[in-house]
């Protein structure tokens, strides 16, 4: 008997639009359409994460298969920005907040792809989702940090290159809608 089990993250069910990253779309403001928040100096905050599902393919006690689906998604309704104080140095920040987000969906299905079929790949699954959320909020802290949130333009730039070479490298796992 083949059962299927399946797993949606909770992201995978809000009923908010979302963007899907893409090499060939880069955000605007008109994207950001949350409202603005007074936080201290913040000019702008993207909203960016990774969604997950999975399917799991059982005969009778024993996993046989599994299939994935990973997505790096911005969320509008919940990135804002000041208009009077945005510009396009800000707006680069913030597409790289989004474009890390990316890098670590490709992480996570690398990762994912060196697993091998076992009946604790649902616990697998599941561990390697917290640790990939983990090790990117991470970067994302400190990307911000090393930057001064923008400010420290020679900083900005280190990552901008930094990031598009991680991607580069992990060119094979871009999800099907990035290519």
């Amino acid at each position: 008997m083949l059962r299927i089990f399946i797993f949606l993250c909770l992201f995978c069910v809000r009923e908010e639009p979302v963007l899907t990253w893409s090499e060939e779309y880069k955000l605007n403001w008109s994207d950001f359409k949350g409202q603005s928040k007074e936080l201290g100096d913040a000019v702008a905050v993207t909203a960016s994460g990774i969604t997950f599902g999975f399917s799991i393919k059982e005969r009778g006690a024993k996993v046989i298969g599994f299939t994935t689906t990973v997505e790096s998604l911005f969320y509008p309704e919940q990135s804002w920005y000041k208009p009077e104080k945005a510009n396009n140095h800000v707006l680069a920040h913030e597409q790289l907040h989004f474009d890390i987000t990316e890098l670590y969906a490709r992480k996570f299905r690398k990762r994912i792809s060196e697993l091998i079929v076992s009946n604790s790949i649902k616990k697998q699954l599941k561990d390697l989702h917290e640790s990939i959320l983990k090790e990117l909020a991470k970067t994302q802290d400190l990307y911000d940090s090393e930057t001064n949130f923008s400010r420290n333009e020679g900083s900005q730039l280190k990552w901008q290159n930094f990031i598009a070479s991680e991607l580069e490298k992990l060119a094979n796992f871009k999800s099907d809608n990035s290519q």
